[in-house]
């Protein structure tokens, strides 16, 4: 959902315009107040401020400013930007947030490998001479088997693909670097 911070008539049609671009509900308020209470409840993949308000009500806007989560800001001057500038900027904001939410999953899947992954191999060779001793009951091989399998999927998900590291170490394309290259 994206919450949409303005307090003029055309924030309607804003709102829809933008429902239609994104395919995401839109919530419109028309002052901080009431934007700090929505964010204080749901959970907000952006918020378009009106520049204008966080000059007019900055104690409101700092206090707005700790309650976005993981909201992407997106601040917009509407008295001069019409709704397909508005919608780019929105769109550019979320596109931004997108890579900086990979790239931090990629940088904490990278540090929980490298503090798990002594500790992994250990359980995955203790599983795999302890599967090879002789005489063990059927019980044990079992939960032996069952330790072995969650120790390679856990090995699995912190495995990092050569495509994965790439995906997030590489800059999106833009569409003007598009362009060009076309």
């Amino acid at each position: 959902m994206i919450l949409l911070i303005w307090s003029s008539d055309r924030a309607q049609d804003c709102a829809r315009a933008i429902e239609r671009a994104f395919q995401r509900q839109v919530r419109v308020v028309s002052n901080l107040q009431q934007a700090c209470e929505h964010l204080q409840s749901e959970e907000y993949s952006a918020v378009l401020v009106d520049q204008w308000i966080t000059e007019a009500e900055p104690g409101q806007a700092d206090f707005l400013f700790h309650h976005l989560g993981t909201a992407a800001p997106v601040f917009v001057n509407f008295g001069i930007s019409g709704v397909e500038r508005i919608v780019r900027e929105l769109r550019a904001a979320l596109n931004r947030r997108g890579r900086e939410t990979m790239l931090a999953r990629h940088n904490a899947r990278i540090a929980l490998r490298n503090e798990l992954k002594d500790e992994v191999t250990a359980l995955l060779l203790c599983c795999g001479i302890a599967l090879s001793e002789p005489g063990l009951d059927e019980a044990t091989l079992a939960r032996l088997r069952t330790i072995d399998e969650v120790a390679n999927k856990i090995k699995e998900k912190l495995t990092i693909s050569e495509e994965e590291c790439e995906a997030v170490t590489t800059p999106a394309a833009t569409p003007k670097a598009q362009s060009a290259s076309a």
